[in-house]
């Protein structure tokens, strides 16, 4: 009896010690423990003019390694399709146009987030044929000689907006109505120009330098068209507004300029 006692009482204490073992095991690692919002990945979502492909994508894997939670989404297309994408609500954080008049209009239309607009960069047109191409061209005066020539549809491609400007200052447009091909973005003019689909294109200087298969013939004359400027916008609608005002930073920065003029675009002043 006094055994089967004895046996009880070690058992409580036993018990016991296990509890308080397991509960200071239980603090310890509480004080330890990672939270999963600190290796949480964000992710950002990037609009950017089809003529920044290259820099972009080169950016974007040296932001990823210096911010390991931070997962960068570039989406490329003509700035014109990207603004309907913003006020169409197409999730993004930030936008990076090839025009400022995209820009302008999210900015009056209250989409993009206060203070968070910055004139970043700027380009030349030129004017590119086949490098292997059989045509004799050598200015714009010359397209009245050839069969096709390539250009981004005015309305949404800001590159085919300014060399509207440019053909029309030149007294071109309409001499080369029925010429004209017009394209989904300025990329796909180089497409066209590479592969001998048209003679001629007029792309931005920064895309002509991507290829060895086009030869630059002309550089539009700047006062021919308005500036060439690509800003950059935090959207407002932005799910992760400090995130994305980081980038917007460092688009801004150094690095990222380094990168931008390495691809023939230049810092504006």
């Amino acid at each position: 009896m006094v055994w089967g006692c004895r046996e009880r009482v070690r058992n409580r204490f036993l018990s016991g010690v296990l509890v308080w073992a397991m509960s200071l095991l239980v603090a310890c690692s509480g004080g330890t423990s990672t939270s999963p919002t600190e290796v949480e990945k964000v992710e950002l979502s990037l609009l950017a003019a089809a003529s920044l492909t290259d820099a972009v994508k080169e950016i974007q894997k040296e932001y990823e390694q210096r911010h390991s939670h931070i997962k960068l989404v570039p989406s490329f297309a003509s700035s014109g399709k990207l603004q309907k994408q913003i006020e169409q609500g197409v999730p993004a954080d930030l936008f990076l146009s090839a025009g400022g008049k995209e820009m302008d209009s999210l900015v009056d239309q209250g989409l993009i987030a206060a203070g968070g607009r910055q004139d970043l960069l700027q380009n030349k047109l030129v004017l590119i044929i086949p490098a292997e191409g059989k045509k004799k061209v050598k200015g714009f005066q010359d397209l009245t000689q050839v069969e096709k020539v390539a250009l981004g549809q005015p309305d949404i491609v800001p590159a085919g907006d300014y060399s509207k400007q440019v053909l029309q200052n030149m007294k071109l447009w309409e001499p080369l109505g029925s010429k004209l091909v017009f394209t989904g973005d300025v990329r796909q003019v180089l497409t066209y120009v590479e592969s001998g689909n048209v003679d001629a294109g007029l792309v931005y200087e920064t895309d002509a330098k991507t290829s060895d298969q086009v030869s630059v013939v002309a550089t539009a004359d700047p006062t021919a068209h308005k500036p060439i400027i690509y800003p950059l916008g935090v959207v407002k609608a932005s799910q992760h507004p400090k995130e994305a005002r980081r980038l917007y930073d460092f688009l801004q920065g150094k690095e990222a300029q380094a990168v931008f003029e390495k691809y023939g675009f230049k810092r504006v002043q």
